[in-house]
């Protein structure tokens, strides 16, 4: 039987794999970040338990323990997390909605300079994209316990739904305004990049996660150097996807 950890890693790596290609995300991923108003992400009732569930994490994890601490401490009895019809799958998915929204408020670019350069679309995207993998910091150890969460059957599809968002996002606040079929091939490949990264993250065991850093950028220039000259997204993802598994298992991952 796979270890958890292998299951966990194998998802994490390669949950990108089942973005698909630029047809279905147009059926799929129409989501734009700021063409209406943003209602609340949770339901009152929701957002209480969750969010000082969410404090419990560090210290038990992705479960039904911190759930229904989370409860407690919002006034609300045990039995309150049947509130939750997703149980732990909700707090995982409330530390992905609420880390994914805050990437507009935690990441400001600096003005034009004296230089009289502005930073690009392409340093904007790194830059938004390593913010979004630092807020996993205070979880990182925790975080294969939410990947083998997101890795069953129930719950893919809305793990891949999320990470749509979470590139779309990105793109849309890197200033990105491409319009043709770019679009789609984008935020796929962007997908792919952070998964693999996120995954690395939780092997990292270097200073303030710099090696994490530095496969974020290799990932980028991979798609810089090879993504151009590839014949279409799926030959691009295939590359990648090898890529990044050849590292990860030279980091020790049992992939």
């Amino acid at each position: 039987m796979a270890s958890p950890r292998l299951a966990n890693s194998a998802f994490g790596a390669l949950r990108a794999a089942s973005v698909r290609p630029a047809a279905a995300w147009r059926q799929r991923c129409l989501y734009h970040s700021y063409d209406y108003a943003r209602p609340p992400p949770f339901p009152p009732a929701e957002s209480a338990i969750l969010s000082a569930a969410y404090s419990h994490v560090p210290n038990h994890g992705f479960t039904i323990d911190a759930l229904k601490l989370g409860a407690r401490d919002a006034g609300y009895l045990d039995a309150s997390t049947n509130l939750l019809p997703r149980g732990v799958y909700d707090l995982v998915n409330y530390h992905l909605v609420t880390q994914r929204l805050a990437l507009q408020n935690s990441v400001q670019f600096p003005e034009e300079g004296a230089t009289g350069k502005k930073l690009g679309v392409g340093a904007k995207v790194r830059t938004l994209t390593l913010a979004r993998l630092r807020a996993n910091e205070p979880v990182i150890h925790r975080w294969q316990e939410a990947l083998a969460i997101m890795a069953q059957p129930s719950y893919v599809a809305p793990s891949i739904s999320e990470l749509a968002k979470l590139a779309d996002e990105i793109w849309f606040l890197s200033g990105d305004q491409s319009v043709d079929s770019s679009w789609y091939t984008k935020r796929a490949t962007l997908s792919a990049i952070y998964s693999s990264a996120e995954v690395y993250m939780t092997q990292d065991t270097s200073a303030n996660f710099a090696e994490t850093e530095q496969f974020l950028d290799s990932r980028l220039e991979d798609l810089i150097k090879i993504g151009g000259f590839m014949g279409g997204l799926s030959e691009w993802l295939n590359y990648t996807g090898h890529s990044a598994l050849n590292v990860l298992r030279s980091k020790g991952a049992r992939i």
